[in-house]
């Protein structure tokens, strides 16, 4: 679980994350771009969580971002459950609660990585 966010819980505030990749999952429509984010931080610099997966907002994709950028954000922190909550009986992954990021808002690049 997601202490520091867990703190946070229906807020909306400033964060900050380190872009990793993009990736893809499984939609009712077909693939969807997905973005992952590490090392998020709140306001006061202090990391709420080690890595978010986002979906790939328009936000998002028109900054073309490469790894090791920074970007900036505003986001809700919303309570989400995880696990598998099929009928399936081989598979065992409990269901927990945990929490996540919800509609970033305001998404700029604040850092581009020199490498």
């Amino acid at each position: 679980m997601r202490k520091e966010l867990r703190k946070l819980e229906n807020v909306r505030s400033t964060f900050t994350a380190t872009f990793s990749r993009f990736g893809t999952k499984s939609g009712w429509r077909g693939e969807i771009k997905t973005i992952l984010l590490k090392d998020i931080k709140d306001v006061n610099n202090r990391v709420v969580a080690d890595h978010l997966w986002f979906n790939c907002t328009k936000g998002f994709d028109k900054m073309s971002l490469s790894e090791g950028d920074i970007v900036k954000f505003d986001a809700r922190v919303k309570e989400y459950l995880k696990g598998y909550c099929g009928y399936r009986e081989d598979v065992h992954k409990p269901v927990e609660k945990d929490y996540r990021l919800s509609h970033p808002t305001k998404i700029a690049k604040i850092v581009k990585n020199v490498v």
